[in-house]
């Protein structure tokens, strides 16, 4: 009886220590960036249009703009932009959360890109299968790193 005991009990320990599991995150996005971002990036949270002011989230596939100084979220543009070519108008990648909240900041950093059409290669466009971006980049938050006319990713060091 006494050796049934230690055995149930020895069993129940066992599994009980089993149950731990490790749990691994990647968070990688780029089969759901749309064919007209920006090539070259990993991961992305949000694109801000200069050229309309306005901005496109990722995740939610929403478009994200001022309507009577309200910030209206839906899944297309309104018709006064129904002739906005997101192809070929500059985007910038933003990964912070909520930037419609700095949005005095975007628009004072970012106009100098408005009317800055086709000089920036969409995900449609790249040559490359894999994105370029390395996936374990340092600045993963900053806001659109190698993305103005400074960009190092081909060795000019910003010289055209």
């Amino acid at each position: 009886m006494k050796r049934i005991l230690l055995a149930v009990i020895f069993r129940v320990a066992s599994l009980s220590s089993i149950d731990t599991k490790a749990q691994v995150s990647l968070n990688i996005n780029i089969g759901s960036q749309p064919q007209w971002g920006p090539a070259g990036y990993d991961h992305v949270d949000y694109y801000y249009l200069p050229d309309i002011d306005a901005y496109y989230n990722i995740p939610t596939k929403q478009y994200i703009y001022l309507n009577n100084g309200k910030w209206i979220f839906n899944t297309s543009l309104p018709a006064r932009y129904r002739n906005y070519d997101l192809y070929n108008s500059y985007k910038v990648v933003i990964n912070s959360p909520k930037p419609y909240l700095s949005h005095k900041t975007h628009v004072k950093e970012y106009s100098k890109f408005k009317g800055y059409k086709g000089k920036q290669v969409v995900i449609r466009d790249n040559r490359n299968v894999r994105q370029a971006r390395p996936a374990n980049n340092r600045d993963q938050h900053r806001e659109a790193r190698g993305n103005d006319k400074h960009d190092n990713r081909n060795g000019n060091n910003g010289r055209h």
